[in-house]
């Protein structure tokens, strides 16, 4: 019986982790991270402040969390892209584009993990996640290269460069300020558009 009570409680205890984590996402990206203080996460969550803590030693770790997770997401979309049977030049616009309309899909979300001024080991991770990022874009570009779709380049720099670009690009669209006038579509090609030329495409 000692086991399954064990077996109970470790159940009881991911799920509570697990309502902090969604509770977390969803206030971020209603109003960033400034909206999602301890005290609200355990009221989104139904939880007390004492029990987040129980999982997260800090207000930093949990976004740091929320952050990784959204980022794993984003790499398994990509990655698959960057895997598809077609043309180097028609992956690296795919890969771009679908990232920049999820982006601009959740604004608030992706301005807080992309450019909201956060704490340093926030900060950290989202210098860390930008390099898997460049590591997908870094393959999409080896295969153009290859085949001769894009000119020679040193592809660490031009897929850096690529990940800098697209999501410089979504820092103003994706504000909480944006006046939600611009044609989501439109900068979604434009952004795609800019990136393939960078390439050489």
């Amino acid at each position: 019986m000692a086991y399954k009570r064990s077996q109970l409680m470790e159940r009881r205890l991911a799920g509570n982790r697990e309502r902090i984590l969604a509770a977390a996402r969803r206030l971020v990206a209603a109003g960033g991270y400034r909206n999602a203080p301890v005290t609200a996460v355990a009221a989104e969550a139904g939880v007390s402040t004492g029990l987040i803590y129980r999982h997260f030693p800090s207000k930093a770790e949990l976004f740091v969390e929320v952050l990784t997770a959204a980022v794993e997401h984003e790499l398994r979309i990509l990655s698959a892209i960057a895997d598809e049977p077609l043309p180097a030049a028609q992956r690296l616009q795919r890969a771009v584009a679908s990232f920049v309309r999820r982006a601009l899909a959740g604004p608030g979300l992706a301005h807080a993990f992309i450019a909201e001024p956060v704490d340093p080991d926030v900060d950290a991770e989202r210098i860390r996640c930008r390099r898997l990022f460049g590591d997908v874009f870094k393959r999409i570009l080896g295969d153009g290269v290859r085949d001769g779709a894009f000119p020679a380049q040193d592809l660490d720099v031009g897929a850096a460069c690529i990940v800098g670009a697209f999501t410089e690009a979504l820092v103003g669209p994706t504000a909480p300020s944006r006046d939600g006038q611009r044609d989501g579509e439109h900068l979604v090609e434009a952004i795609a558009a800019f990136c393939l030329r960078a390439a050489g495409a």
